[in-house]
């Protein structure tokens, strides 16, 4: 049914589309109708982080930034859902448009700026969902926030999902909020994640749960800069890296209609240059914490691609977008 749906949705602006997907599939979530995009997929348990997943393939961050439809996506049969990116306080993200498909190289670039309704609309949404499975809550600073006063933003919003959160994802890669990517680097990298790990230890005790903390990092970065990126998450007991976010090359879709509209790019075109970010990872932190990949994974044959270059888990977006729900059973029935 969903190559029906896309066929319409793809025709109509690309913003628009997403919203009336979320719309309806919360009003759908959890009633008779949700038979429309529910599927059963096989169980492939895995254990990272000391959770258990039912199955590898979680939907990454972005889809979902309200926390609107955790029930549908969970319906699907994603072995886990990641909702966000939030902020402390609503805001509207960049002008439209900002949402750009590019279908010759099933990518999309978006330029949304952290646009969410904040952080207490989500806490309200996860305690109205049913979920039961593996949920990641995505954090991030307000636009207006000042970088030197950023990470007071990400300690906001970690007090107020930790204890709804299976685990929280810090997002310092979107390249769509001025100068957050400079919070990756040296001092400033080092202090926001003391500071986390420092909440961390306070909540875990306020709340008798530890919840693992993930720092999301972005691709266009060189062998250097991943081992120093990498040396700081390790050096500061970070629980695990996703890599990667979105990127701002575009050698790969420049010649094509919107490929140089400004904005992270996703999709097939990212795929060998986050495979290669998660390859570094894997021999820099040297088993010390587990790697989350997600970045142009479109077939089974992306999904291990991945792993073999040492994730232990796996995220999709734009492939799912292209693909619909039966890109998950495709994955899960298809791991090595």
């Amino acid at each position: 049914m969903y190559p029906l749906l896309r066929s319409f949705l793809f025709t109509q602006d690309a913003e628009w589309s997403h919203d009336f997907t979320i719309k309806n599939l919360k009003k759908l979530q959890g009633g008779p109708l949700s038979c429309l995009f529910s599927q059963n997929v096989p169980n492939k348990p895995v254990n990272v982080f000391g959770i258990d997943f039912k199955n590898p393939i979680g939907l990454a961050a972005g889809l979902d930034k309200n926390g609107e439809c955790i029930d549908a996506f969970a319906a699907m049969g994603f072995g886990f859902v990641e909702v966000g990116t939030v902020t402390p306080r609503p805001q509207p993200g960049n002008d439209k448009p900002r949402l750009f498909r590019l279908p010759e190289a099933h990518a999309i670039i978006n330029r949304m700026g952290f646009n969410n309704k904040g952080v207490d609309y989500l806490v309200e949404q996860v305690k109205q969902s049913k979920y039961d499975g593996v949920l990641g809550i995505n954090i991030g600073k307000n636009k207006d926030t000042p970088n030197e006063e950023g990470k007071n933003d990400y300690l906001i919003c970690m007090d107020k999902v930790y204890e709804h959160a299976t685990y929280i994802t810090v997002n310092i890669s979107s390249p769509n909020t001025p100068g957050l990517r400079s919070l990756q680097y040296g001092e400033a990298l080092d202090d926001l994640l003391g500071a986390i790990k420092e909440k961390q230890a306070l909540l875990n005790q306020q709340y008798g749960a530890y919840r693992p903390i993930l720092v999301k990092i972005a691709p266009d970065m060189d062998d250097s800069e991943i081992e120093q990126v990498a040396n700081s998450l390790t050096q500061n007991e970070i629980d695990g890296v996703i890599a990667t976010n979105t990127t701002l090359a575009r050698d790969k879709v420049k010649h094509l209609q919107h490929g140089e509209e400004a904005g992270g790019l996703s999709g097939m075109p990212v795929r060998t240059q986050s495979t290669h970010v998660v390859s570094e990872l894997k021999k820099l932190v040297n088993g010390k914490m587990p790697i989350v990949g997600v970045g142009g994974i479109s077939s089974s044959q992306s999904a291990n691609e991945k792993l073999q270059a040492g994730a232990d888990l796996l995220q999709v977006y734009t492939g799912f977008i292209y693909r619909g729900p039966n890109l998950i059973k495709e994955i899960v029935q298809g791991l090595e």
